[in-house]
């Protein structure tokens, strides 16, 4: 039996106990009072009745009138104390013991572990891991000590068990048989839960997520099998988002040398291309420009062939020459790669971005409320005086590292319609409000859910399920089976995702085809996507990574 329910037990018997005393008292008083102060007797068994008549507001039968003062206070006050027994009776005493008698009861030992992950609090960070976890029915148990919470995960299905660890260690008694333990709490109960889950016997892998990545080490040194936080892998995401520095946009672009560029342009929605198929088109026949992909709502495809929709508010990658990239400025806005980058919000994440903007010499401008070292602009986002303070709208980016999800849906909006070309990046607290995010016009928003999930899924699951961002890659190839055809008039090429933007021929190198071009089993082929649609082509094409003469 829980102790909740021990508690709401004894009540009832309090209240069983008080009843009947005081009938019994009240029944006595007044028997007394109508024998010695009315001169009037009554019986021990009429005063009882009078009491409990009184006492539930029922009436008085024959007694209702009374000559001395003192008893005629008596019996004015019982009817008053009769009502504050009712009040305090149902909601304290009767209420709580039938609630609890007929809840379902939350589990308050760990059931069979074998096979399961033990996570210890639940929390943003572990939240979309907990879902994927649902999807591919991997078991696993919460162990929650705040009541409510545990009730809410319990009614959203979640296998929880509710207690005190510092209290009853013995609640994880079964963990010795679990698969693996991830502790998401504060540092100090993450490090209590370590030693009680080590003392317990389990020798598995255990996952400590820390605020501070000082306490790693001690972490470690108490029984952790490694420590990660979270935090500031965020903020590490959200400055290579950024910063071309940290991350460049495409991996291998070195190899073509000075020849060909890469541009992202913004569809505005009165843009010539927005909401139109690649098809109708024709940006490579016409410009000399390849589309490799879009990003939209923080995710990047490929295009795969013509009937691809060029879709109003995304970003579009594009490739080819420098003069023929300036042509398609024409049509789209290009996304500015120059000026500062402004961070809203200096928190523990916020100063994790600006820490390695600095390292790799970005030049950086800081919002915050409050003024501190390193805040360059004391002022709220939301008003246009410090985005102008800021200036914003000659930023390469904006990162909005707020600590409150609604207060970044509404920045978001304020910052798109202030700087609609300027690339805006959000930090997400809880994953489900992403999406809101995106509608408030977010290029990409980033969760610690996405990071933490990303990390533990790695070392829980099978396979990395949770991905972060997609990479754009050039790679030098063979021509293989593509042979005979034409670099851009390939269906299956077009399927595969992957687009050939140069053909190394010989010592040169060209970047525009002529409509009877055909490629020679001896070129070399600088193809261009994302490393799935990479692996597709050399699938689809038996092609091969191809040296670069020395």
């Amino acid at each position: 039996m829980s102790l909740q329910l021990k508690r709401s037990t004894k009540r009832l018997f309090v209240l069983l106990a008080l009843l009947p005393t005081a009938v019994l008292v009240l029944g006595t008083l007044y028997m007394l009072g109508m024998n010695h102060l009315e001169g009037n007797p009554r019986t021990f068994l009429q005063g009882i009745q009078w009491a409990s008549e009184t006492l539930t507001t029922t009436g008085y039968g024959g007694d209702n009138h009374w000559n001395h003062p003192a008893l005629a206070l008596f019996v004015i006050i019982c009817p008053f104390f009769g009502q504050f027994l009712a009040f305090l009776i149902f909601p304290l005493f009767v209420l709580p013991y039938f609630e609890e008698q007929f809840e379902v009861r939350l589990q308050h030992v760990l059931p069979p572990m074998a096979g399961k992950v033990l996570f210890y609090r639940y929390g943003p960070a572990i939240e979309s891991l907990l879902e994927e976890f649902k999807r591919m029915d991997s078991p696993f148990v919460i162990f929650e000590e705040d009541m409510e919470l545990a009730r809410n995960l319990r009614d959203r299905k979640y296998n929880v068990v509710f207690g005190k660890l510092a209290e009853d260690p013995s609640v994880l008694a079964r963990v010795k048989d679990a698969r693996a333990v991830v502790t998401n709490a504060g540092d100090h109960a993450n490090a209590t839960c370590t030693l009680i889950v080590r003392e317990h016997g389990f020798t598995g892998s255990l996952f400590a997520l820390a605020d501070d990545p000082l306490y790693r080490p001690p972490m470690v040194r108490i029984g952790a099998t490694d420590v990660f936080t979270p935090a500031h892998v965020l903020g590490a995401a959200l400055a290579s988002r950024a910063s071309t520095r940290i991350s460049p946009p495409a991996e291998g672009m070195h190899l073509l040398g000075s020849k060909v560029g890469m541009a992202e342009f913004r569809i505005r929605e009165d843009s010539p291309l927005a909401g139109r198929r690649l098809g109708d088109l024709h940006l490579r026949e016409e410009h000399g420009v390849s589309v490799i992909g879009q990003w939209n709502t923080g995710v990047f495809t490929t295009t795969k062939g013509p009937d691809t929709l060029v879709e109003p508010g995304g970003i579009l990658v594009v490739v080819g020459t420098h003069a023929n990239l300036e042509k398609a400025e024409r049509m789209a806005n290009p996304i500015r790669r120059t000026g500062p980058i402004v961070l809203a919000g200096y928190g523990s994440v916020g100063r994790k971005v600006i820490e390695m903007l600095h390292d790799a010499k970005e030049e950086c401008v800081v919002i915050d409320l409050k003024s501190a070292p390193g805040v360059d602009v004391v002022g709220n986002v939301l008003e246009l005086a410090t985005l102008d303070r800021a200036r914003v709208r000659e930023a390469s980016a904006v990162i909005l590292a707020l600590g409150d999800d609604s207060e970044s849906v509404f920045a978001t909006a304020v910052v798109r319609e202030y700087a609609p070309e300027v690339p805006l990046i959000v930090r997400v607290n809880r994953t489900p409000n992403t999406a809101r995010l995106y509608r408030s016009g977010a290029d990409f928003a980033i969760s610690e859910g996405q990071v933490a999930g990303q990390i533990l899924a790695y070392h829980l699951l099978d396979e990395q399920i949770i991905p972060v961002e997609n990479r754009i890659k050039f790679s030098r190839l063979s021509a293989g089976t593509l042979a005979g055809a034409h670099p851009w008039h390939s269906e299956v090429l077009e399927r595969t995702g992957a687009k050939v933007v140069a053909v190394e021929r010989g010592h040169e190198v060209l970047v525009e085809f002529d409509a009877d071009f055909s490629l020679r089993p001896d070129d070399a082929l600088f193809v261009c996507g994302s490393i799935n649609s990479l692996e597709r082509y050399q699938r689809e094409f038996q092609a091969t990574t191809v040296v670069a003469h020395t």
